[in-house]
């Protein structure tokens, strides 16, 4: 066993991790990537595709945790890049207001939303996305759908999770008329 320091703070080993999201709730950001006209209306919402540990495909929002002693506006960014690549050019709100903040519990029907790993504070944005997005890390892909068709059954169908609940909340934040 050494004496070495860890040079990169805020970050937990799997078992750190493990250990502490089994006993207090773990703080998130997510952001639903939109892309809007010149008047600001949501034109279209920038779902991901990945496959999950058991092998199943789905659709989901960029998300993940704030690391101790980073700024949620820097988690947000640091997020959006690492999902949407360094070129997406996202416009993070001047007001860090989240549209919603969900609230992921280990056990299903307590909230809309569910991660069976941890119970999890999420702050949830909307973020417009100017640049060229290229999925990066575990993402297999980006899609860009419309409202309307991202609230389709189909689509809310791959949102596990709760996803698809925030995204149609996202959506009515937005003042889309679906």
């Amino acid at each position: 066993m050494s004496d070495m320091t860890e040079t990169t703070p805020g970050w937990l080993s799997s078992d750190e991790l493990e250990m502490t999201r089994a006993r207090m709730p773990i703080l998130y950001v997510e952001a639903v990537p939109v892309r809007v006209d010149d008047s600001g209306e949501v034109t279209s919402v920038g779902l991901l595709l990945r496959i999950g540990p058991d092998g199943t495909v789905s659709r989901t929002l960029v998300s993940g945790r704030v690391l101790h002693h980073e700024r949620v506006r820097d988690a947000l960014l640091r997020h959006l890049e690492k999902d949407l690549g360094p070129v997406a050019l996202p416009r993070v709100p001047a007001s860090l207001q989240p549209f919603t903040v969900a609230e992921y519990f280990p056990t299903q029907g307590i909230t809309p939303y569910h991660d069976p790993r941890q119970h999890a504070v999420s702050l949830a944005y909307i973020v417009p996305v100017t640049g060229d997005c290229r999925p990066r890390q575990d993402a297999l892909d980006l899609v860009w759908f419309s409202p309307q068709e991202a609230v389709s059954a189909a689509v809310q169908s791959e949102m596990p999770g709760g996803h698809g609940v925030l995204l149609k909340q996202a959506l009515a934040h937005a003042g889309c008329a679906i």
